[in-house]
Formats: C-alpha cells, structure tokens, sequence
C-alpha cells in the first residue's frame, strides 16, 4: 500500500502527534540501563534553573531553553546518554505575590484557617495588587491557594514547552515545594549546621519593604535612578561647620560619625573630634577610612546606620553603635533612636515618625532649610540604587536576625577553596570562569539564607 503525497502539508496538530510517538517510544527518556553500561563520563546532564512558575512564560524562557535544547540533541546526536530533567520554582515570592493580585488576598498569619474559602476573585492580573484592596487569610489558606494555583500554572508550561518539542525526559520532574526537595533542602541545611557551616546572627540585611523579608546579594540589581545631593552643615564646638553632601539627609536622625580619607588634608586635623548633627546636635566623632572617596561631594561623609553598603562596613570596621531609624515597613519608627533625648529633640524627631522615606526627606529638607543647615539648593543627580532583583522599590537596610551559611566573604581559605574548585570545571567560553572567581572574589557578605516568607521551605531548628 502506498502512502498518496499531498498536494499541500498540513502542520495542524502536529506537534501533539509528534510528542505523542516521543512520549510513547521514550525517545528521550533517561537510559539508565546504558548509563551504567557506558559509564558516568558518557552521561551528559543537564541542570538548568527550573522557570518559576508564577504566571505566563515570555520569549526569553523560549530563547533560554531552545539554548539548552540544542545542546541536549548536540550530545544526543554524538552517543551520550542524556538525562534532562525538568523542574518548576514554585515558592517564595514570586508565587505569593501572583497568588495575591490572582485571587484579591493576602497572608495575615495571626487569622485562622477557614475550612471551604472561597476567594474573593479568581484570574486578577495585577487588579488588587493594593494590600488595602486584598482580603487577609490565614496562612494555611493562603498556603492552599499558593498549591493550586502553581500546579495549574505548571500544566500551562508544561504544555507549552511539549508543543516546542524540547527534547525533555518528562517521566523526571521535579518540584521546588514539594515534600522530596523539602526534605533535600532541609537535610542539606542540617548537615551545613553540624558542620559549623550555618549560624544566626542579628545583621544590619538588606530588606525589600514591599516583600517584608529579607535579600541575598546575588538578588541585587543596580537602577539608575534621580536623585540629589544635599549640602548639609554640622556644628564644629567652635562654632564653625563642616559641610557633607548626602543624598538620604532624612537619615541624619541615624547619623553615628562623619567619615573622610585618611590622606585628605582638608579632614586630617579634624580626626579624632566630634561635631554635632544639624538640627538635633547628637554628638558624633570625626573618623578616618580609605573607603572615604576624597573627590565625592565635599569629601566627607556622615556614616548613617544604614543608608547603604558602605555604611555597614564603615559601622562594622569603626566599631560604631546602632542607631536604627527605619522599619521592617520602610517607614520612620516612632521611637527615637539613642542620642535624641530632650522634649526639643523629640519633637523635631516626630515631624518625620510614621512617615515614608520619600516624605521623611521632604521634610526633613523643609526643616533644614528653615534651620539655615541646609546650604544652597540640592544638586539633582543619577545614581545606582540597589534593587531586589523582583521589587519595584529601593532596598533598605535594617537590622535583623537571620540564617546565613558561610561562602568565602569572611574567609580567606574557603574563598580560595571556592576558587580552586572553579578550576577544576571546563568553563566554555573561558571567560565564564574568569567572572566566576571575580564573583566569588566580590562576595561582601555570607549568604543569607532565611526569607519572611509563607509559603517556602522551613528551617528545621
């Protein structure tokens, strides 16, 4: 019997027949019976960063992985045995603020659980992204509607990456929240525990006020944004001043020093003295640092606690004292920070309480202007503020106690152990290695691990 050729191919359906006789005959299903027969070294596998699902996949999902695609057919094609998995990342933020606009709620963990809820809407794509708009539920309703709406979201990708054809083993899947990988997460958290690895500490963190948690510095984004100088006076026993410019001059509350380079002779008989702050004339010292930038502003700054990463090591290498200002909600605290004691002070500190950050340095600008510290106009400028990689506003930075594992930031050996083994790997192209140690050379800090989050993997202590 033949097959009569058409006259015109028709392509209607036919990735669904393809991926059907794919599926059917395991054409690309991991051979572990030949693995074990050919050996390790002629396994090829594949470990990308599962997509997180939390929404719908974009253009670059499909570049990213037709990338990966094509290097799995590539060593298909030359004998090796391929195992390709594919996994979807489906806690943490991401999933909970979809959940949130998805459905019109939000997590307040103090209600209790409502057996049968119904949401308040369902198919919200950013229409209730207000959480004075959303209706607060337990944590374990939300955490339900967190599952159901990830395993429809993964059936969605799922589809569309089988009708690309990717050359996925889809009998292996995998699942960030699900009870084996939080269980493999937690194992590991534990041996990384028994092995001294793993500690809490009370840190100054840099913390998304939107999200309400915590930031890892491979999270960070740098954006462009407006912003001004301020030249501000503070007050020399003397009776003369000496300039800063700052843009945050609503942190001069939190203000703990001023800072110049040690080599800046315009600073040098000024170490070792103290000035007081405009307006609230907290006493604070004078102190030399080489992180001081002797060509920035008026080349001396005031060390806030915290305005930004440098102000946590100048804090940290200087020895300096606490003097928080800001809370988890990006707002000034109600409670004065120490040094601001008398009813005068207080009363000035009260302008800015309860205020947002963009507020607090309108008026703080207003109140030293009216002082006479304030000299000139402010000095519009662009700068790099940090970002969570998926927030919309400026990070912050409190003081809190969270989870870290140590990573070479504050160890010279394992930082070179780190390194040592980047040379172990075969990096293509070359230079993916070179920024690999430069990475691992630029850690500032251990990593943080803990999030504020409802609906993640949990510490097990």
């Amino acid at each position: 019997m033949t097959r009569e050729i058409p006259d015109k191919p028709a392509l209607e359906g036919l990735e669904a027949t393809w991926g059907e006789v794919w599926e059917a005959e395991g054409t690309y299903s991991f051979d572990r019976a030949r693995a074990i027969e050919t050996g390790k070294s002629n396994v090829f596998a594949i470990d990308t960063p599962p997509p997180t699902a939390s929404g719908s996949l974009h253009i670059g999902h499909v570049f990213s992985y037709t990338h990966m695609d094509l290097a799995a057919r590539y060593q298909r094609a030359r004998g090796k045995v391929i195992f390709y998995p594919m996994g979807w990342d489906d806690n943490g933020l991401p999933t909970e603020r979809r959940v949130q606009n998805y459905y019109g709620v939000r997590c307040d963990p103090t209600l209790p659980y409502t057996p049968d809820f119904t949401p308040p809407q369902e198919g919200g794509e950013g229409t209730s992204g207000k959480a004075a708009e959303q209706v607060p539920i337990s944590r374990r309703n939300f955490v339900e509607l967190c599952e159901k709406l990830t395993v429809e979201d993964e059936k969605k990708f799922e589809e569309l990456w089988r009708t690309l054809g990717l050359s996925v083993d889809w009998s292996q899947t995998y699942r960030t929240i699900s009870d084996d990988s939080q269980r493999t997460a937690q194992r590991a958290f534990l041996r990384n525990l028994a092995r001294g690895e793993a500690y809490q500490a009370d840190a100054p963190t840099l913390w998304d006020i939107t999200f309400r948690t915590a930031v890892a510095q491979a999270e960070l984004e740098d954006k462009e944004v407006p912003g001004a100088y301020h030249r501000v006076s503070f007050h020399k026993p003397d009776g003369g001043t000496i300039d800063i410019e700052t843009t945050r001059p609503e942190l001069i509350p939190a203000c703990v020093a001023l800072v110049a380079n040690p080599e800046d002779e315009r600073y040098k008989p000024y170490f070792g003295t103290t000035v007081r702050t405009p307006l609230f004339g907290v006493e604070v010292p004078v102190l030399a640092h080489p992180l001081a930038q002797i060509d920035k502003g008026s080349g001396i700054a005031m060390i806030c606690t915290f305005g930004d990463v440098t102000d946590v090591i100048w804090w940290r290498e200087l020895s300096l004292p606490t003097r928080p200002m800001l809370g988890f909600d990006g707002r000034v605290m109600s409670e004065a920070p120490q040094g601001i004691d008398t009813d005068e002070q207080k009363a000035l500190y009260a302008e800015l309480a309860g205020k947002t950050v963009f507020s607090a340095k309108a008026r703080m600008v207003e109140m030293l202007t009216e002082s006479g510290d304030l000299l000139g106009d402010p000095r519009p400028i662009t700068h790099p503020v940090k970002f969570f990689e998926k927030g919309d506003k400026p990070l912050e930075i409190v003081t809190t106690r969270q989870w870290y594992i140590t990573n070479g930031a504050k160890n010279e050996d394992l930082r070179e152990r780190l390194i040592g083994r980047g040379k172990d790997i075969a990096f293509h192209p070359d230079f993916m290695r070179v920024r690999y140690e430069n990475w691992v050379g630029g850690l500032n800090g251990d990593w943080l691990i803990s999030r504020q989050r409802f609906f993640g993997v949990p510490i097990p202590v």
